[in-house]
């Protein structure tokens, strides 16, 4: 069987569509048939991929304007007669063909303060259901594909104010660790912009590996961070005992 895929190609300011016919072999994923374009038609296309099993979260794109990891998407999701239209993330500054620059990303990721162990005498006591916890969040495999979706990076350029919901699960995984003992709600509230986030849950839907960003992450570092600076009786305690936020 033979489909037809369109791949953007191109620079950023030279932009265009190139479509190409594959002969379809069963089992094969998107990355498979651009692979097979790059051995066959378009050598110089440029791609960004590793592990092609799902946990390295390099070759994310958009197939047919949806946040997909290549390697994990089928060709045979899709009606035969459909032609797939790959492009990179649109979040990101292109550089080639469907490769985009997502350093920020790690720039970012270098603001949150790491963990900071507590001290004390003894050895540390942790319960399963903590464990449990905070486990859900280092599945993530830094596909971005979150961070592809959220309207506050992606319509609004917000990059300046906004960490994304990548960097509130990670915030959310030291946060909630209970043998940490760092301090991240100021600059999550100010320098990470988790007001700006309106809980819509398309990262949740976006994700791979189906953390559950908002409800088990975003959630309660919001309320976290209202219970810390916009309690009225917190700010009264505050007034009394003269701590300052």
């Amino acid at each position: 069987m033979k489909r037809k895929i369109r791949l953007q190609r191109g620079e950023p300011n030279n932009l265009r569509l190139d479509e190409f016919e594959i002969k379809v072999e069963t089992g094969m994923v998107v990355l498979d048939a651009i692979h097979l374009i790059q051995a066959t038609e378009a050598p110089d296309l440029a791609i960004r991929w590793n592990c092609k099993a799902g946990k390295c979260g390099s070759c994310s794109a958009e197939v047919n304007g949806e946040p997909k990891l290549t390697c994990m998407t089928r060709l045979s999701d899709y009606p035969e007669d459909q032609t797939l239209t790959v492009q990179p993330m649109k979040t990101f500054p292109l550089i080639k063909d469907l490769v985009t620059d997502v350093s920020w990303n790690y720039e970012v990721n270098r603001q949150i303060t790491p963990y900071q162990h507590t001290e004390g005498t003894g050895d540390p006591i942790m319960f399963q259901a903590e464990v449990d916890r905070v486990q859900e969040f280092r599945k993530c495999i830094e596909c971005f594909l979150c961070q592809d979706v959220c309207h506050v990076l992606r319509s609004h350029d917000m990059k300046d104010e906004f960490a994304g919901p990548r960097f509130m699960i990670r915030t959310a995984g030291l946060e909630m660790h209970p043998l940490d003992q760092g301090e991240r709600l100021e600059h999550l509230r100010d320098d990470h912009g988790i007001g700006l986030c309106n809980i819509t849950k398309c990262c949740t839907y976006a994700c791979p590996e189906h953390i559950g960003i908002t409800d088990n992450a975003i959630i309660p570092m919001k309320e976290r961070v209202v219970d810390e600076y916009y309690d009225p009786l917190k700010w009264l305690w505050n007034m009394v005992t003269g701590k300052s936020n």
